[in-house]
């Protein structure tokens, strides 16, 4: 949520700034902005997309070499022009923008006023920078040491940039809780929600950690802690390239990124999958396998798609390594009262490592004692940084806000947890490991076959785009596949749709069932297969229309479905890999027929770094 550039050196700062935000697009927002130093400070911010912003400045002179730039994604305050960023302060010298929410701006505006200051907008982000400067005021101080003192009394999180008009070729950024990377260049500095504004220009980056302040130069960066003291910067290599982060001929990212799986899954495999020696090697997991396969119990935290890729690890872990999990919504987990005990394993699963409340879940869970493995795709995100220990998944970044590959990636890693565990522990016998061993590394070929269905499912889209209901049934492993496939169509195609276990159908779903309703059925073969012929059966004799997602092969289905959609066969606990592929597949092209913007889809936001 909430995208954030920042640029000082050399260079023409707004053009930098605007093609940042373009690539920030997918984070999700509904307004726009950017704050220049060019002796003085100017403020411009639009409702909208970036490029409304664009031709708003269209013959208006945006010359500068330092400036600040912001996509928000509204949580106080409509989505307007006065609510966008950046803000600018009641003396107009000072402008920020800012990522995440202050929780006691309430109290904090109520001082303001108070104090006879005035609000142009309903952001919480308004009142902070007020504050800011009123302690710069009073206190006779500099910037710096005015964020440093304001912070401190300031509860909440926060990724904030901010210029005066006084110090023009400074910026000072702080954060806690949402991401902020700072990439150096020669005498020039590039700020970022991510990497990826600042990829083709510098390959250093430093990831800025919770209460940290940064105090950045065209040719200087100073760390510190809110207790004024220095740090050194840890600067690292990015390992990515500019071709990863861009459409590459494809109409969509999102499809791009399906279409991306079978090496996706590769990457997250390879190395780890070692079929010399017909070992799992994953140093995360060996380095703590004493406590992970004697852990009394796991929890798994995650939002989203992640839950779902959740969802299906707690049937794998459980069957493979006879250990109990429970799954938990992050949002609810952080703010129940949870029984953890020590020895208790966590396993924190986010594409993006910055998720809010899977993020304040973990925290607090450590604190009781429990050991955090994280399940992340972005190297140094927050989740990354706080587990005791974890697995990246190696999926390249992910543009498109509904998840595809990071989601196989996320189950690829925990397929290998649970093997290495299970194997470790002696409760998964040699002869079903070789089987699943030998079976995961078929994937991503395997998927590369399933991909080959889609101008069929192209088709079947096209056949159910004006349906204004769907459901979605699986069972066993198939199961989270079946609500993962209805959250893809609520998101990319705006189509209602509820996922349910298929014996559950009869327990109040089946009211729903009638000749307008496409019923998608995950039914490859399994030992289910008898009773999901049954469900069938069931939502045939109420006129009902059948889209089957079988195996190949499977003519009795066939015979029965009103459509069906064919997936390589494949050991039952690995084939969910290969039945959400159509579930991707069908929901882009549904979204697509309908003329939606599939990449963004409306009021989402990929990284979800704000309650």
């Amino acid at each position: 949520m909430c995208g954030i550039v920042g640029y000082t050196g050399p260079r023409e700062a707004y053009p930098l700034i605007i093609k940042g935000l373009k690539r920030l697009e997918y984070r999700g927002y509904d307004s726009t902005g950017v704050a220049l130093l060019n002796g003085g400070l100017k403020v411009h911010k639009k409702k909208g997309k970036v490029a409304d912003l664009e031709e708003s400045l269209v013959g208006v002179n945006v010359h500068a070499h330092t400036g600040i730039g912001h996509t928000r994604w509204a949580t106080h305050g409509e989505p307007s022009d006065r609510n966008a960023h950046p803000h600018a302060s009641a003396s107009g010298k000072l402008a920020m923008i800012h990522n995440g929410i202050i929780e006691n701006y309430t109290q904090l505006k109520g001082e303001l006023i108070k104090k006879g200051y005035t609000f142009k907008s309903d952001t919480d982000t308004e009142v902070l920078l007020n504050f800011i400067e009123e302690i710069k005021s009073n206190n006779n101080c500099n910037l710096e040491e005015a964020v440093r003192i304001a912070l401190k009394r300031v509860v909440g999180a926060y990724v904030i940039l901010l210029l005066d008009q006084d110090d023009p070729d400074t910026i000072i950024a702080a954060r806690k809780g949402s991401p902020l990377v700072i990439g150096i260049g020669k005498g020039e500095h590039f700020l970022g929600s991510d990497a990826s504004p600042m990829l083709e220009y510098t390959k250093e980056v430093v990831y800025v950690n919770d209460y940290e302040l940064a105090i950045v130069r065209p040719d200087e960066l100073i760390l510190k802690n809110l207790g004024n003291e220095k740090l050194t910067p840890y600067v690292q290599k990015l390992d990515l390239e500019l071709a990863a982060i861009e459409k590459g001929g494809y109409e969509h990212f999102m499809l791009k990124e399906i279409f991306e799986q079978p090496q996706t899954v590769y990457d997250c495999l390879r190395g780890r999958l070692d079929a010399a020696s017909n070992t799992v090697i994953m140093s995360g997991v060996q380095k703590h396998i004493d406590a992970l396969k004697n852990a009394p119990r796991v929890i798994i935290v995650a939002c989203g798609t992640s839950w779902h890729a959740g969802l299906l690890a707690e049937y794998v872990i459980e069957e493979l390594c006879r250990i109990p999990v429970e799954v938990e919504y992050a949002s609810e987990f952080r703010y129940r009262n949870p029984v953890i005990n020590k020895g208790d394993v966590i396993i924190a699963i986010s594409q993006s490592g910055e998720t809010a409340d899977t993020l304040v879940a973990i925290e607090r869970a450590k604190e009781q004692g429990a050991i955090i493995f994280g399940v992340v795709n972005v190297v140094g995100s927050s989740i990354a940084r706080i587990s005791t220990t974890g697995s990246y998944t190696h999926a390249g970044p992910e543009i498109g806000v509904a998840s595809t590959k990071a989601f196989t990636a996320q189950l690829a890693v925990l397929y290998m947890i649970a093997l290495k565990i299970g194997v470790e522990k002696g409760t998964l016998d040699q002869s079903l490991f070789n089987k699943l061993f030998n079976e995961l590394n078929a994937i991503p070929d395997k998927i590369a076959e399933a991909l080959k269905q889609s101008e069929h499912i192209k088709k079947v889209a096209e056949k159910y785009k004006d349906a204004k209901d769907f459901l979605y049934l699986g069972r066993g492993y198939n199961f989270p596949i079946a609500l993962e496939g209805a959250l893809k169509l609520k998101e990319i195609s705006y189509i209602h749709a509820e996922g349910y276990p298929a014996a559950e159908m009869k327990h109040g779903p089946i009211a729903l069932v009638d000749d307008q309703l496409p019923v998608v059925f995950v039914a490859t073969k399994d030992s289910y297969h008898e009773k999901i012929v049954s469900n069938i059966q069931e939502i045939k004799a109420r006129k009902g229309k059948v889209i089957a997602v079988i195996t190949e092969g499977d003519e009795l289905i066939k015979s029965m479905a009103d459509d069906v959609i064919e997936v390589p066969e494949a050991h039952e606990i690995v084939a969910p890999m290969l039945s959400t592929i159509p579930m991707q597949l069908l929901a882009y092209y549904i979204g697509v027929v309908k003329g939606l913007d599939v990449d963004k889809p409306r009021n989402l936001a990929k990284s979800v770094t704000v309650e």
